[in-house]
């Protein structure tokens, strides 16, 4: 079994080799950090409020998203998984888009044919996901080929969870990625659970960076809520696929404090001490406690940035609830250069039955916020 690297302990103290930050680049992470927190609050309550359908959290795992994705310069790619959407935001993902995509109103870029939590963004390189576990793993090594072949420098870091290493793409896409020395570092967020199968049941390994042997890649262990070790370990991942060396596989051993989804309920099989011990680890007090006691943070900036990103999600919230309705004509478009008879002739029967029957009303009222 590898070693956990790990640069603080949970009280703040450091412990390992500090990766080169500035002041500002450590408020910076901080910053997007406590945003997946503010944000992962509004969205499970719109949800809950029926104002949104779906929602994938991501409490208790910002430094594994953050820390390992402010590694990536910005011409390298991010091909996610159902939670990295922070890691989007930070990377330029506006946040209107974002709020769009989860209302899938006319403000949204994927016209409503992605359910909600499901993000892309052209201008951060930040590819469309897809539900189907596992499918973004062979995706993003054939595009890091791709890079490889063009002679591009970017680097392209693959996100999936700790379920994804039982699926066929990543046992296909970690051979191809070693054998062609694809630029690409492979980040494995083991969160605890794949939706109720919990990482012990998931492999006999004694580690999921042990699986990188059998591909002939290096793999490391790292503590998952710690963000400076999150950081230091994807930057070195990164800096070898950059000079050629070929990929890497990044385990982060993080928890997901709440559920699967929205849709997920996991005190049916999780223990609650097990939940409240991972809490007592919360990789926001750590980098905090590191933060303040080395004065890059006084103790009472969390409270005013968290008071800022709420006002700025929240004005951004009111936009989007105020903004119209996908128009059904999207239904045909951007498939063919003119729309053929028989999707005319599809789209005027549903036209038709609209009229007759009414078209879907959301809830009456504004979100409380």
């Amino acid at each position: 079994m590898t070693p956990v690297a790990k640069v603080l302990e949970q009280d703040g103290a450091l412990v390992g080799e500090l990766p080169q930050l500035s002041k500002d680049q450590l408020r910076a992470l901080f910053r997007h950090m406590l945003r997946i927190r503010c944000m992962d609050d509004r969205m499970l309550k719109l949800q809950r409020a029926g104002r949104i359908g779906f929602v994938g959290t991501a409490t208790g795992l910002e430094a594994a998203i953050i820390g390992s994705a402010f590694a990536l310069e910005e011409r390298d790619w991010l091909w996610s998984g159902l939670r990295e959407g922070g890691a989007a935001l930070m990377r330029g993902l506006p946040l209107r888009e974002y709020l769009a995509q989860m209302y899938c109103n006319s403000n949204d870029t994927a016209k409503g044919r992605q359910m909600c939590n499901h993000f892309q963004h052209k201008g951060s390189r930040y590819p469309s996901w897809s539900s189907v576990i596992g499918t973004q793993i062979p995706h993003g090594v054939g595009a890091a080929l791709a890079a490889k072949q063009r002679g591009l420098d970017e680097v392209h870091a693959i996100y999936f969870g700790d379920g994804a290493t039982s699926s066929n793409g990543f046992h296909s896409g970690l051979n191809f990625a070693g054998v062609w020395k694809a630029p690409c570092v492979f980040v494995c967020i083991d969160n605890g659970w794949a939706i109720s199968v919990c990482s012990r049941e998931q492999t006999a390994a004694a580690s999921y960076a042990d699986k990188a042997v059998a591909y002939g890649l290096p793999g490391v262990d790292v503590d998952g809520n710690d963000a400076l070790a999150c950081y230091r370990e994807t930057r070195k991942a990164i800096e070898r696929a950059r000079a050629g060396g070929g990929p890497t596989l990044v385990v982060l051993k993080s928890y997901r404090m709440m559920g699967h989804s929205s849709s997920d309920d996991p005190t049916k099989y999780r223990d609650a001490d097990e939940v409240a011990q991972w809490a007592a680890r919360d990789p926001l007090e750590r980098l905090e406690r590191y933060l303040v006691a080395n004065k890059v943070l006084t103790a009472k900036d969390r409270a005013r940035i968290t008071d800022e990103l709420y006002e700025e999600i929240d004005r951004e919230i009111h936009t989007q609830e105020a903004a119209a309705p996908m128009a059904l004509k999207t239904l045909v478009e951007d498939v063919y250069a003119d729309v053929p008879r028989h999707l005319r002739v599809q789209y005027n029967k549903f036209v038709a039955v609209a009229e007759r029957l009414g078209h879907a009303q959301k809830g009456d009222g504004a979100f409380p916020l």
